[in-house]
């Protein structure tokens, strides 16, 4: 069912939730210029295995209000995740990608406490491919104007991801537009994309300095033809966090889940299953 939370700077964040709030929570948190819808039947299934499901819209995404001081800088996505985590029984296992595996790094890397059981960072490292990344940016500021229909939209969006089977129609892409005026535009908040090219430098060292600071279990998924995270940027990711698993997924790119959603699902669930299966302090399994 669709809940609203209270994030930082008193913004109203929206989300899908199902399962026991008492079980096990997972928050799933989308990419940049995605919403909550993204992550298919991700949260279904999740919640059909026993846990509790948090599908959130980052702020200026979706069905959460836009910052009005257009406060889009990373801390604020991750000071958004705070207080949602702060409503959950126990520490929730993140889901994180793209943009929402940043927010969930610099959430776990730069709190004192341990704010969550399991990490796992979708197509997305410190070293993440600068160019890759421009590419996406490029493609999110490419209709500023906004389309005429579903089906324009559904060709743009063709044209960026050749790899992906086209769909009859552009239906399916209604939750991620906004009509407005006769036409229709990303449900995003075009602040956001200004805000997201600010001093990649210093971003790439803070996110680095946030993953040497991560004890708990931490997978990666990527891609295995991601134009973001490459092997040397996974690697990377395992020198900054030793203990970190990292599942390649064959003929998937940067959008793993929407591209193999059925391996990704895999690599989820086994990791899930792993952190079930550890012995807490007392010996009784968690």
């Amino acid at each position: 069912m669709r809940r609203t939370f209270a994030g930082a700077d008193g913004l109203t964040l929206a989300a899908d939730v199902g399962g026991d709030p008492a079980a096990p929570p997972v928050i799933l948190l989308h990419g940049g210029g995605q919403t909550r819808r993204s992550w298919g039947a991700a949260a279904a299934t999740l919640i059909e295995r026993g846990h509790y499901v948090i599908s959130l819209d980052l702020r200026g995404h979706g069905e959460s209000e836009w910052a009005s001081n257009e406060r889009y800088d990373i801390r604020a996505f991750a000071d958004d995740l705070l207080a949602v985590v702060a409503t959950t029984t126990s520490p929730p296992v993140l889901v994180g990608a793209s943009l929402g595996g940043l927010a969930a790094l610099v959430a776990v890397g730069e709190s004192g406490a341990q704010i969550a059981r399991g990490l796992v960072l979708v197509d997305i490292a410190p070293r993440a491919d600068r160019e890759g990344a421009a590419k996406i940016s490029a493609f999110m500021g490419s209709a500023p104007d906004g389309f005429a229909s579903l089906e324009e939209a559904a060709g743009a969006v063709a044209a960026y991801l050749p790899h992906r089977k086209t769909p009859p129609s552009g239906r399916g892409l209604a939750h991620n537009l906004r009509q407005r005026d006769g036409r229709y535009y990303w449900h995003w908040d075009p602040a956001f994309l200004r805000k997201a090219r600010d001093n990649p430098a210093a971003l790439n060292h803070r996110y680095e300095a946030a993953a040497l600071k991560v004890r708990i279990p931490t997978l990666l998924i990527r891609g295995a033809q991601s134009e973001i995270v490459n092997a040397a940027a996974a690697d990377h990711l395992g020198q900054l966090i030793p203990h970190a698993r990292c599942v390649t997924i064959a003929g998937a790119h940067h959008m793993v889940a929407g591209d193999r959603n059925d391996a990704f699902n895999e690599a989820v669930f086994a990791f899930l299953g792993d952190l079930q299966a550890v012995k807490s302090p007392s010996g009784d399994a968690e």
